[in-house]
């Protein structure tokens, strides 16, 4: 049984202007120890899919409206708020991109971290912060018994990030998921919090989602890729062979607009056009507007998940010619 299984999800928000189908039919899974890597340009779905596993989408505007989130064998959605709010935290955590809107700018960092064993361990303000001291130990944070008195408008990016996943793992839960946590960080920042991530996630057996835009981080990490577009996976593959060989045009542009070291002064590859209004998504395959491959059948028909080779899977009417064409 997997750690975590979303079935069908779908999810909504209801405008002003009409409604926008933010997360279409999605399906994923992880396992323990595993880690799961969600691409896909920003307003392809992937923070409402995370949001919705975790409980915090706002509601309204938004609106789950099918499928179902199985963690550890229970459907999330059928539990009770009251049980809901017990597996946030305590089994399942979030680290978000932006560390410094996400802490509180009047509470030390100290506090905020205590507060997790107060409310969901019943333990003093002093236990609360000698456990938070640790925890920030844990994340590699200098002079932790100092630096707990702090504010985080006094830490760096960086450290910043630190104490959010040092936050997130306060509890020790079984799942986290990482919503884009190296955004804004520098290079060699990124590479220390992404070190970080991957040495506590073998220590503790995690399963970890992790959602970026950035194939650099992704390549390094993770186990397997969901590739997202207008609110659908269109890939999902291990990370080798996604690399190796992508079998939807979407993937392969993603992959063909990194920059590369030996084209030096030549004109970077691009994907032509912009991901579809969600209140306006073509019919047939999202993507057709934008692909090079597009024929009528795309305008026309939703492409299912073609099994490639188990377990990979891709959204694309002519994945075999992508193959064939290699």
């Amino acid at each position: 049984m997997s750690l975590l299984e979303v079935r069908d999800l779908h999810v909504e928000f209801r405008t002003r202007d009409g409604v926008a189908q933010a997360v279409n039919g999605v399906s994923c899974s992880v396992e323990a120890g595993e880690t799961l890597a969600v691409l896909g340009e920003s307003g392809s779905g992937k923070s409402v899919t995370a949001q919705a596993v975790m409980g915090i989408l706002d509601m309204p505007p938004g609106r789950i409206t099918g499928g179902e989130i199985v963690f550890q064998g229970r459907d999330l959605l059928r539990l009770p708020e009251e049980e809901r709010r017990k597996v946030r935290g305590s089994k399942m955590a979030m680290i978000f991109q932006d560390a410094l809107s996400s802490l509180n700018p009047v509470l030390t960092v100290g506090y905020q971290l205590g507060e997790m064993f107060r409310v969901h361990q019943g333990l003093s303000r002093k236990e609360a912060r000698a456990r938070a001291v640790e925890l920030m130990e844990r994340v590699r944070i200098p002079a932790a018994r100092q630096r707990a008195g702090d504010f985080p408008h006094q830490f760096s990016g960086g450290m910043r990030q630190r104490i959010m996943i040092a936050m997130a793992l306060a509890l020790e839960p079984d799942l986290i998921i990482a919503d884009e946590p190296t955004t804004a960080l520098d290079v060699t920042v990124q590479a220390q919090v992404m070190e970080l991530l991957a040495e506590l996630q073998r220590e503790f057996t995690m399963g970890l989602i992790l959602i970026t835009h950035d194939l650099g981080v992704v390549a390094d990490v993770a186990d397997k890729i969901a590739v997202m577009y207008a609110g659908r996976i269109v890939e999902t593959a291990p990370v080798g062979k996604l690399y190796r060989a992508p079998a939807h045009p979407y993937t392969r542009g993603l992959l063909d607009s990194i920059p590369r070291v030996d084209q030096k002064g030549q004109q970077l590859n691009v994907i032509r056009g912009m991901p579809p209004s969600l209140l306006e998504i073509p019919p047939g395959c999202a993507y057709n507007p934008r692909c090079p491959m597009a024929r009528t059948l795309c305008r026309t028909d939703v492409p299912p998940l073609y099994e490639v080779s188990a377990p990979r899977r891709s959204a694309c009417h002519f994945w075999k010619e992508m193959f064939d064409a290699r």
